[in-house]
C-alpha cells in the first residue's frame, strides 16, 4: 500500500527557499516589488507563492484588483518566518562564538538620539575589553526596533514602548521628561512670563508617535489637556529632524529636556510652559528570550545593565529629580 511521503517526511520535501520568497512578498505587499527586490522575474515569484500554498495546503495571500493582504494563515506564517530567517541570519555569528579571544559582531537597534551616559560608558568598557568585536548601531522608529528584536534581526533594542509584545522581555533603563520648545525665529522665543494659554493655537511640530495610542502618549495627552489644537505643520520619527524644524521656526514642539539642555544654553532653543510636572516617557532595553545571544551580545547586555545600575539602584530619571532614580513604586508594571 503506497503512502504519501510528503505527509510522512515533510521536512525532506519542503523547499525552504519558498519562505524567503514569501517574506519578500509579504514585506513588499506586491508580487512585482518582491520580484524586483529578489532580482527575479514576476512569474517566478508568483509560481513560488503558488507552490508554497500548495505545500502547506493553505491560502496565504488574498489578491484582487486594489487588494493585497495576508490571510489569517499568511499572517501566522509571516510571524514565524521572521523568527526562522532571523535565526538563520545569526548562524554565522553563533558558529564563530568559540575560542578564547572574543570576536564577532554586535548589532544594537535603537530609537533616534538616545542620550543615556551609562550606554556610552558600557560601549567604552566593552570596546576596551573586547577590541576585536565590531559594532553596528542602527537607528529607527521604536516600533521598528521592537520588530527587529522580535524577528531576531537584533538581539537587543533600546527604545520607547507603546504596547508590550508577549514574546519580548522589557527592562526599564531610564525615564526622560519632555518639555515644549521653540526656536529663535518664533514669536515666543525669549519671553519669560508665558503661560500655557499662550501656546494655544500655535503651529506645532512633533514626532510621528505623538498620538494617544502610541509611544508619546503622555505628550499627546498633555496637549489635549491644554487644548493645544494648533495645526501640525511638521512631523518626523527622528529627534534631530524634529529639533531642526523647531529651531527653524516652523512651530513649537516637544523634546526631551535633558537632551536639549546645551541647545537651550547656546540660545538655539527656548523652553516653554508648562515647567512643572512635565510628561514622562520611559526608555526600555528590549530582548528576545527566544533568541540565543552570542557571547559578545550577552557580555554587552551585562555591561549595560551593570553601568546603568538598574538592578541595584533602580532606573535613572532625566532631568534628575530627588536622587535621580525611580523607586520601585514608581516603575511601570
Amino acid at each position: 500500500m503506497s503512502r504519501d511521503t510528503r505527509a510522512v517526511h515533510p521536512r525532506r520535501t519542503f523547499d525552504w527557499n519558498l519562505l524567503h520568497t514569501f517574506m519578500a512578498i509579504a514585506q513588499e505587499g506586491s508580487i512585482t516589488r518582491a520580484a524586483d527586490r529578489l532580482l527575479l522575474q514576476q512569474p517566478t515569484v508568483s509560481n513560488a507563492l503558488k507552490r508554497l500554498e500548495e505545500q502547506l495546503g493553505r491560502r496565504l495571500i488574498e489578491r484582487a484588483p486594489g487588494r493585497f493582504e495576508l490571510t489569517e494563515h499568511g499572517a501566522v506564517l509571516y510571524h514565524e518566518c521572521q523568527e526562522i530567517c532571523g535565526t538563520i541570519g545569526r548562524l554565522d555569528q553563533l558558529l564563530q562564538d568559540g575560542g578564547a579571544e572574543l570576536a564577532g559582531h554586535l548589532s544594537v537597534h535603537m530609537a533616534s538620539h538616545v542620550v543615556f551616559p551609562p550606554l556610552d560608558e558600557a560601549l567604552a568598557d566593552f570596546h576596551a575589553a573586547y577590541p576585536n568585536v565590531t559594532l553596528d548601531i542602527e537607528v529607527n522608529t521604536s516600533g521598528h526596533v521592537a520588530q527587529a528584536v522580535l524577528a531576531k534581526d537584533a538581539t537587543l533594542g533600546i527604545c520607547l514602548v507603546s504596547q508590550r509584545h508577549a514574546r519580548l522581555n522589557y527592562r526599564l533603563l531610564f525615564r526622560e521628561h519632555f518639555g515644549f520648545f521653540c526656536g529663535p525665529r518664533h514669536r515666543l522665543f525669549g519671553q519669560r512670563a508665558l503661560t500655557t494659554d499662550d501656546l494655544r493655537g500655535e503651529a506645532f511640530v512633533s514626532f510621528d508617535t505623538d498620538r494617544l495610542t502610541d509611544a508619546l502618549r503622555p505628550v499627546a495627552l498633555l496637549r489635549a489637556q491644554l487644548h493645544m489644537s494648533g495645526r501640525i505643520v511638521g512631523t518626523s520619527s527622528n529627534l534631530e529632524e524634529v529639533k531642526r524644524m523647531i529651531g527653524a521656526g516652523l512651530g513649537i514642539g516637544p523634546l526631551p529636556i535633558h537632551v536639549v539642555e546645551r541647545d537651550v544654553r547656546d540660545g538655539l532653543l527656548w523652553q516653554l510652559p508648562p515647567y512643572e510636572d512635565p510628561p514622562a516617557v520611559d526608555i526600555y532595553l528590549i530582548t528576545n528570550p527566544r533568541a540565543r545571544p552570542t557571547r559578545a551580545e550577552r557580555l554587552f547586555i551585562q555591561a549595560l545593565v551593570a553601568r546603568a545600575g538598574i538592578d541595584r539602584l533602580g532606573p535613572r530619571v532625566f532631568p534628575a529629580y530627588g536622587d535621580g532614580r525611580l523607586s520601585a513604586a514608581e516603575r511601570p508594571a
